[in-house]
Order: structure tokens, then C-alpha cells, then sequence
């Protein structure tokens, strides 16, 4: 199967014992052969979430190959090769209102006054576009609470990327699931805090929470959407990595991904209560543990993909995230901002962001949890300023 097809690159797809194995050829094969090399070492240890004689997914994080996103995602990989920045994922906020009271919320204190609207949403997706981002996820707040998702979701271009969505489960009932997937979602990234009950209603600060997050996954594997179950990971609940992957399956979810807690938001004044390297491992192992077994959701174990023995820390470097208030960030989990899309374009911002000394080099783990970065770039920011804060300004303090 030919999953890329370019005059200078052709990359082909085809699957051994059930594990999807790239090739590549053309005058750029041997800039493009590290790449290559690293996606199958993935793939060698990892199950894809489904595959046939037409079409591979290998997670709810890549596109589907063959496909013209995959192909973006492939020329991403060779741009990372070249030093060239590529925002492979562009998030964005589109509320900030919310039905729950999370303990650990990182968009806590992030006020959009006026949230986006659906004009400067699409413009500012197009842009990343542009920019060359394969996926765009909306996020919130609570997205369900936008009327115009669907909208927002069937304006993307999916010829240039595949779309995915954050959320609770909260107001996901049977109709809306079949409206975001008739508008052309992929993905639905919905958040679980503790497969039991009272503990995750008691974590989202809201009775009946658990029940809407059960109930939003059947409504959207119903309507034929791929959904993860994604988990942010604390010393609190990382001896229950069973139990979530046992409700995951039970649901019949295709994917479970993991994240870490990150020390924002309401959880700002935590910086000892973060998983650690150890940790880190431990999920690395998990993931890799689960994902040899044919049957299964698979899983997706990001603070290990994003750490020292795979890529490094996406933020500002394959990751940017736009607040509903416009505010321009690194990641989701990092307050600074580097501007705001109804001041520039999205290609100035992301230029800026990319000489700054805290994103011009590589990053072997996620910045938040660095003790440098955090006593530089977060300790800095003046008491009672309204995050995010705008990083031209630390400077100068």
C-alpha cells in the first residue's frame, strides 16, 4: 500500500504479523530513513487500532493512511529532520465554560472574554493549515457546550487534516454524536479521572459526571466514532492503570491514552504532587506491555512518547495551542502566550515563539515538569497577573 507518493519520496505500507512496516524510496529515502526507522520501531512493538487490505489506523492520534493528512504527517517527520518547525498538532479552545469544578484543571483562570467566535475559529485553523498541522483538536472548557461544533469540525479541510475533540461526555447525547460525525470527526478524546465512580465525581467536583462520561462514550461508538479514553495520570491514581485500561475495554473504546498531571491552573501550587521519571517508565512499560497483546484497545502513553527515549517535548516545537480568548501558547499546559490571533496572523506568533531561548532547542521531557524552566519562566510571573501571561513581558521583568 503507497501511503505517501511524492516525485522525491515515496513511503509504502504493508503489515507482518499483523504489525504495519513502512518503506521508503526516492532521491530523499535516505534523509527520510531515520523517521522511518523510529515509526517502525513503534510499530514493531505496538497493535494498530485496525487494519486491512485498504486502509491502516494505527491510533486516534495519526491520521488513517493511505490518506493526504498522513501524507502532511509524513512530510512533518522530514521537516523535523531538517530543523524546519512544523505545529504537526494545532489545538485550540473554543470555551472556556464548564459544567464541572476539576481539581486538577489546567484552563482554570484562563478567561476568554469574548470567547472566539466561529469566524475567527476557522480562520485561525486554516492558518495552521497552512502552516502545515495535520491534526486540529478542539478543546475546552467543556466543547460540548459550543452549539457550533459540528460546524467547526465539517469547515475543516479533511484532505489537509483529520479532527478530534476533548471532552467530558457531558451533553453527548445519541443525536449530537451523529451530527459530529456526519460533520467528518476522527477522534473523540473523552476524560476519565478514576474508573470508579465516586472518586472521578468527587475529582470533577460534580455528582453524576462518571455517568455522563459513560454515557457520551456508548453515544459516539454508536454514531462510528473512534473513541479514546484519556486519563491524566497522578501519584494519585497511577496504581489504577488496570482499571482504567479495563473500563476502556469493557466500553469497547478503541484507544486509551494516558497524560500526565501538570502543575497549572488549579494545580499550579502542586509541583510536588507530578508523576516522576520513574513514572514516567512505569507508564512506557505499561503501554508497551498492552499494546504486544492482539486483543484490546490499544494504548497511548504520552508523557513516555514525549520524553527522553522517543521525541522530546512537543511544546512549541510540534505543539501549539490557542486559548478561546486567542491567546497563543506553546501547549494547553503552558501559560505564556506569544500573542493573540486577533492581533497577528498565526505564522508571525509561531515564528516568535520558535527564536525564543525556551523553544529554539530540543527538550528531552515535558518543560512544565522542569525545575529550570519553571523557576525561569513560571516563578517570574508577577502575583495576581491574569494568565496566560504574555512572554515578551517576563522578559523584561
Amino acid at each position: 500500500m503507497k501511503v505517501y507518493d511524492k516525485s522525491v519520496l515515496k513511503v509504502n505500507a504493508g503489515t507482518v504479523d499483523g504489525k504495519v512496516v513502512l518503506d521508503a524510496e526516492g532521491p530523499l529515502a535516505p534523509v527520510a530513513k531515520p523517521i522511518i526507522k523510529s515509526i517502525n520501531r513503534i510499530f514493531q512493538e505496538e497493535k494498530p487500532i485496525s487494519s486491512d487490505e485498504e486502509n491502516i489506523i494505527f491510533s486516534t492520534w495519526i491520521p488513517p493512511m493511505p490518506g493526504e493528512a498522513f501524507n502532511r504527517m509524513i512530510s512533518a517527520q522530514v521537516a523535523s529532520i531538517l530543523k524546519k518547525r512544523v505545529p504537526d498538532q494545532f489545538s485550540i479552545g473554543i470555551t472556556d465554560r464548564c459544567p464541572y469544578n476539576c481539581i486538577h484543571c489546567g484552563a482554570a483562570g484562563i478567561v476568554a472574554d469574548p470567547e472566539l467566535s466561529f469566524d475567527e475559529i476557522n480562520s485561525t485553523i486554516e492558518q495552521a493549515l497552512d502552516l502545515g498541522s495535520y491534526y486540529i483538536s478542539f478543546d475546552g472548557g467543556e466543547t460540548m457546550l459550543r452549539k457550533d461544533l459540528a460546524e467547526m469540525i465539517a469547515s475543516v479541510d479533511k484532505n489537509r487534516a483529520v479532527t478530534a475533540c476533548f471532552t467530558s461526555g457531558f451533553a453527548l447525547n445519541d443525536e449530537r454524536a451523529r451530527t459530529l460525525r456526519e460533520a467528518g470527526i476522527f477522534a473523540l478524546h473523552m476524560s476519565l479521572d478514576s474508573p470508579d465512580e465516586k472518586e472521578h465525581d468527587r475529582v470533577r467536583g460534580r455528582e453524576g459526571a462518571f455517568r455522563n462520561t459513560v454515557n457520551g462514550i456508548g453515544h459516539a461508538l454508536d454514531a462510528g466514532i473512534l473513541a479514546d479514553l484519556f486519563v491524566v495520570i497522578s501519584p494519585y491514581n497511577i496504581d489504577d492503570l488496570d482499571g482504567f485500561y479495563q473500563f476502556a475495554w469493557d466500553m469497547g473504546m478503541q484507544e486509551m491514552s494516558i497524560y500526565e498531571i501538570v502543575a497549572v491552573g488549579r494545580w499550579m501550587e502542586h509541583e510536588d504532587e507530578v508523576i516522576s521519571d520513574k513514572d514516567v517508565k512505569r507508564l512506557g512499560d505499561f503501554q508497551r506491555s498492552v499494546n504486544r497483546k492482539s486483543e484490546g484497545p490499544r494504548v497511548t502513553a504520552l508523557p513516555y512518547l514525549m520524553g527522553p527515549d522517543q521525541f522530546g517535548c512537543f511544546a512549541g516545537r510540534r505543539w501549539m495551542h490557542a486559548t478561546a480568548g486567542g491567546d497563543v501558547l506553546p501547549c494547553a499546559y503552558t501559560p505564556l502566550s506569544f500573542g493573540n490571533i486577533r492581533e497577528e496572523r498565526l505564522s508571525v506568533i509561531w515564528e516568535r515563539m520558535g527564536k525564543h531561548e525556551a523553544y529554539k532547542c530540543t527538550a528531552e521531557y515535558c518543560m512544565m515538569r522542569n525545575p529550570e524552566f519553571r523557576k525561569r519562566y513560571i516563578h517570574t510571573i508577577p502575583d495576581g497577573e491574569q494568565l496566560p501571561y504574555r512572554a515578551e513581558l517576563l522578559a523584561k521583568n
